[in-house]
């Protein structure tokens, strides 16, 4: 597999040269400014462990590799049917807390996603080397709930009271053989494109289905063929919900930024939740890597350079709205595209919002005129969400088609095959027409599974068919997905709180979620028109209150659109519930409900409960209320329809 600077037999390992190990890790070691502090950290483990390992049989890593997450383990040491992760911290006396959830990070990542550690003993080992010795509970280390925890002297200890209920020794050449298929967040995407990892190492690539490279390939050959032709182009993205097409953008963008600078490859984006903590993201990271190598980096200089790569839709309007030039960008990346606006909503808000009357373009047509502006060539990729529209005056893909349809007939048209087949995408036969006859369509710009979930890729397949009302299939597929993604069903808030707490171990990230439209919430104490900071619910840590640890704030569907933690709890709201065999669907308005009987207003309420049962990547519950006899706007038949019908799919309820 070749992830770690240094591997051998623990024997082999006690035998060597010390000077001949330090040459392996200072070979592969490329952060040379930090060079001195890390062999003399590197000559202490060494030393420690060929002390501690004396009499012990097995295998030895140093520097293991844990791509999703941009990290490097200390150590594995594999002894029978065991594999210690150990995080070492040379001169600490005390054990720090970022430091167990990091090494319980690094255990649940090789169970998650590398093949060899699916089934095997991951033990956390975290060694503070002068620290005074804990005690352990053996079945909470195993079950990543706690972490082992020594000094330089405790090591062998700890090793043999896990070997005391051994097993089956581990076949090391599979082991450390075995795939490695990543599933990361789009944060930890972002994070690790920006620092030059390619989508292949971060990302799976066990199925054809899902071959984000595939996409990134097909796309890389249409920017290369207009830049050699002077040719004008666009792509057309989709993919079900978490199917990776915002990672497959950031990547295109990020290749093309490295590829060539001229280029100024740039991906954008009309979610500003996405934007403020993609952004944010990056700028920390970037800061502590700095530090790393021993450069100071403000956060404000850091999101400066980061602010290049990743940028608001709307900012990149405004500025070629004002200077009627051929803008910098050659190949852009318009992110959840779908939710472009429509005509009547851009004449409105240019109306409102910056005094121009009379404004006759959407702001598909209004983009692809910016990008037209080129002499030369030019690409935009356009990331589509099928079935994600959840505002009023979001155009879908209709709107980009007309466009070209009547203005931009000499743009080469690069689209999924999915969206001639899908009403999802184009409802109109005559348009999905025009699409055949004017465009070339390709199987590899269509992201058919979801990998927001690596527990489950039937997740979105499951919420379409649950919210279409389709018992008997919801039923079947999901008596499938709860195999490996749990759902579970309560009507006790505190209930799944403990849930979310109990389930989740290191910094896996828990929080609450709801609709937007879901005003009576506020009166079980829940307010979803308090508005959170995006950046601080998604990256900050569990002791901080604005987290979304805490369990306090809510993200709506316009916050959570386009991101994902790995467990929610979605608090169904009285905005959208079922009457007999159909949904309702509802605006609170004043001091009551009004029922919604536009189509389009009803398409954008579904979507929202898409949008907000597709967040989560290990699991969920739902949290739906108990109606009040003494509230109007709360009666009962607005919770029990959607309960029962919850309970009748065969969602397990807790109590």
């Amino acid at each position: 597999m070749g992830r770690a600077y240094y591997s051998n037999t623990i024997s082999s390992f006690i035998k060597e040269d010390l000077s001949s190990i330090l040459g392996y890790l200072s070979l592969n070691h490329t952060n040379r400014s930090l060079e001195d502090l890390q062999k003399n950290a590197w000559v202490k483990q060494i030393e420690i462990l060929k002390d501690e390992l004396n009499g012990i049989d097995g295998s030895i890593y140093f520097e293991f590799q844990i791509p999703r997450m941009g990290k490097r383990v200390d150590n594995i040491i594999i002894v029978d049917d065991c594999v210690f992760v150990v995080e070492f911290k040379i001169g600490d006396d005390t054990y720090g807390k970022h430091a167990e959830l990091q090494v319980i990070d690094y255990c649940l990542d090789l169970k998650n996603f590398h093949e060899g550690s699916h089934f095997v003993k991951l033990i956390p080992l975290l060694v503070a080397t002068n620290a005074d010795n804990s005690s352990i509970n053996i079945n909470e280390v195993l079950e990543h709930r706690q972490v082992a925890k020594c000094n330089k002297s405790g090591i062998k200890d700890n090793i043999e009271k896990f070997l005391l209920h051994s097993k089956e020794r581990i076949n090391i050449d599979e082991w450390q053989n075995s795939i490695y298929k990543p599933t990361p967040t789009i944060v930890e995407a972002a994070q690790a494109l920006y620092k030059g990892h390619k989508v292949e190492e971060i990302s799976r690539h066990d199925s054809g289905k899902i071959n984000l490279n595939k996409t990134s390939n097909y796309i890389n050959g249409v920017i290369e063929n207009s830049k050699r032709n002077h040719k004008k182009s666009i792509c057309f993205i989709t993919g079900v919900p978490g199917a990776g097409k915002t990672l497959a953008g950031l990547s295109i963008a990020n290749e093309r930024m490295l590829a060539d600078e001229d280029e100024h490859a740039v991906f954008l984006s009309g979610n500003g939740p996405l934007v403020e903590v993609l952004r944010e993201a990056l700028a920390r990271d970037f800061v502590l890597t700095s530090l790393e190598n021993g450069e100071k980096v403000t956060k404000e200089n850091a999101k400066r350079r980061t602010s290049t790569f990743i940028q608001n839709i709307h900012h990149f309007r405004d500025e070629y709205l004002k200077h009627n030039v051929e803008p910098t960008e050659k190949v852009v990346v318009f992110d959840e595209a779908q939710r472009a606006w429509t005509k009547k909503q851009v004449s409105s808000f240019m109306k409102r919002k910056k005094g121009i009357e009379n404004f006759a373009m959407s702001e598909p047509e209004f983009l692809i005129d910016v990008m037209n502006r080129h002499e030369d060539w030019c690409t935009i990729v356009c990331l589509i969400g099928g079935g994600q529209e959840i505002n009023t005056g979001e155009a879908g893909l209709e709107e980009w088609i007309n466009a070209f349809e009547e203005n931009y007939k000499d743009w080469e048209i690069h689209f999924s095959n999915t969206i001639i087949n899908s009403p999802n995408y184009i409802k109109s036969v005559t348009q999905r027409k025009w699409l055949i006859e004017n465009g070339t369509s390709e199987t590899d710009l269509h992201l058919s599974v979801s990998v927001r979930s690596f527990r489950s890729e039937q997740v979105s397949a499951f919420v379409h068919e649950l919210l279409e009302l389709n018992l008997d299939n919801t039923k079947k597929i999901y008596s499938e997905v709860k195999k490996s993604f749990p759902i579970f069903l309560t009507r006790d808030m505190e209930i799944a709180k403990n849930w979310l707490r109990k389930e989740s171990k290191g910094t896996e990230r828990t929080g609450l979620i709801a609709s937007s439209g879901a005003r009576r919430l506020k009166a079980i104490g829940y307010n979803v028109k308090n508005e959170i900071s995006a950046p601080y619910w998604f990256l900050n840590s569990s002791e901080d209150i604005r987290s979304s640890y805490f369990h306090e704030d809510i993200a709506t569907e316009f916050d959570i659109q386009g991101l994902e933690i790995d467990r929610t709890c979605l608090i169904w709201g009285a905005n959208f519930h079922l009457n007999g065999d159909r949904w309702n669907y509802q605006n609170f308005k004043g001091s009551k409900w009004q029922n919604i009987n536009q189509e389009v207003s009803k398409s954008y309420l579904k979507n929202t409960y898409r949008v907000l049962l597709t967040r989560a990547r290990q699991g969920m519950i739902i949290f739906i209320p108990k109606g009040s006899d003494s509230d109007h706007t709360r009666p009962n038949k607005f919770y029990e329809g959607t309960y029962n019908y919850l309970k009748e799919i065969g969602i397990e309820e807790l109590f």
